[in-house]
């Protein structure tokens, strides 16, 4: 199976370190160039953040795509059978299943058989913004804001109590550096506007270095 994979530099070292590929052939290009045949399976791990990727899926519609779109509504790509949301967001790599949302219209055949060639484990969730762990992953950020911004706890505190209590792998701040700043506040806001549950509004603190981040990085 010859396998592209394209999106930014930083998410292609931790897939290449994270994700075996076995014997399949495997072309890494950072932007995506108009698709002229050949491949198998496109693994975009950016197409959040380059959504005009999906104007030349669109154009290739029965080739597979394990598309980062934990961040995009499924209104935006679900009327492709053959795109499929991967969570390919920093900080889950290593996750031992690969977390795939399908749409209503999702092949779910051509998922199965494209896992079972790479040998993947994967869980398959219904298609919506943030899925399932980075959603909760991200509320479980926002709370920690909220608790520390009240005064409550120290962020170091709640880290630590997180892990000693509830026997998590990282505190919610350790999580937040892992994904980014960005990437937490971007889910937040892609479910509090689907859903519009009060439990995904932002905290003050985080957006403001949300907003800060994206400050110094224009």
């Amino acid at each position: 199976m010859d396998i592209l994979v394209t999106g930014e530099k930083e998410r292609w070292d931790a897939f290449r370190e994270s994700r075996g590929t076995g014997s399949h052939r495997v072309l890494y290009e950072p932007e995506l160039r108009p698709l002229k045949g050949g491949a198998d399976l496109v693994i975009d791990l950016s197409l959040d953040e380059r959504p005009e990727n999906l104007m030349i899926y669109s154009l290739q519609p029965g080739l597979p795509v394990l598309g980062c779109l934990v961040k995009t509504p499924p209104a935006a790509w679900e009327q492709y059978p053959s795109l499929y949301a991967a969570n390919w967001l920093p900080g889950f790599y290593r996750m031992p299943r690969l977390e795939v949302g399908i749409s209503a219209r999702g092949d779910a055949g051509q998922l199965k058989s494209v896992m079972q060639e790479l040998g993947w484990e994967y869980e398959t969730v219904k298609a919506s913004a943030g899925l399932v762990t980075p959603r909760t992953v991200a509320m479980i950020i926002n709370e920690a804001y909220f608790t520390a911004e009240e005064g409550t706890a120290s962020r170091e505190d709640i880290d630590i109590s997180m892990k000693l209590g509830t026997n998590y792998p990282l505190g919610p701040f350790e999580w937040c550096s892992r994904i980014g700043i960005r990437n937490v506040y971007e889910v937040l806001r892609a479910v509090y506007a689907e859903t519009g549950n009060e439990r995904y509004r932002i905290c003050e603190t985080l957006e403001k270095e949300y907003n800060a981040f994206i400050q110094q990085s224009d």
